[in-house]
């Protein structure tokens, strides 16, 4: 399989479920900006969306967005726990979840990255963006991850999508059950391992 995928993007939530999965594939960078591949191609000829992450399958089929390509990716590895078995309540929840952060942090975060958006308007996205999190704090308290004890797809979104308050400038340091979730789960192979693949470890 290839990941196509830009450092620090959302691509990086597929990209560690793929290395928790420890199923083989191959990373092709997508510039997000020029929407070129490192040989020059043209990105949108690979995903008209001209978004990461794209998953191309082994028999050169495609798959975009996000949060279904990391459940494929579970599926792929029904023994990693990534995630519960399809039609059970337990898959429900990690769903449930993905849906969340996709709707409620994801696309709140993207004006914040916008150049065009009115300076004006930042704070509104920010003060949405932190209330959202905190409600996700609480959800944490007593448990390890999202749904309990075992690390999901959706704990992968999810540490994703709350790093990047730090390069928007919104304070999480008062959210100590989310602050250890981002520890715990930073602390994990694969995604120490995913972290530097990007370029993202200092």
């Amino acid at each position: 399989m290839k990941l196509y995928y830009s450092p620090g993007a959302c691509s990086l939530s597929p990209h560690i479920v793929l290395r928790e999965a420890g199923l083989p594939f191959e990373l092709v960078l997508a510039s997000t900006k020029t929407k070129k591949l490192a040989d020059g191609s043209d990105y949108n000829l690979i995903n008209p969306k001209s978004q990461v992450p794209t998953l191309e399958l082994n028999d050169g089929q495609r798959l975009t967005e996000g949060p279904v390509i990391v459940q494929y990716i579970a599926d792929q590895a029904p023994t990693s726990g990534l995630a519960p078995a399809a039609g059970s309540m337990a898959r429900y929840r990690v769903m449930e979840w993905l849906n969340f952060i996709t709707s409620e942090l994801h696309k709140t975060f993207s004006p914040l990255f916008n150049p065009a958006t009115p300076a004006d308007a930042k704070p509104l996205f920010s003060a949405r963006v932190l209330d959202r999190l905190t409600w996700v704090d609480t959800q944490l308290e007593g448990k390890s991850y999202l749904t309990g004890d075992t690390f999901t797809v959706a704990d992968a979104y999810l540490f994703v999508v709350t790093n990047w308050t730090k390069f928007v400038g919104i304070d999480i340091s008062g959210l100590k059950n989310l602050g250890a979730f981002m520890g715990r789960v930073a602390a994990r192979p694969a995604v120490q391992a995913a972290l530097k693949a990007e370029g993202l470890l200092n």
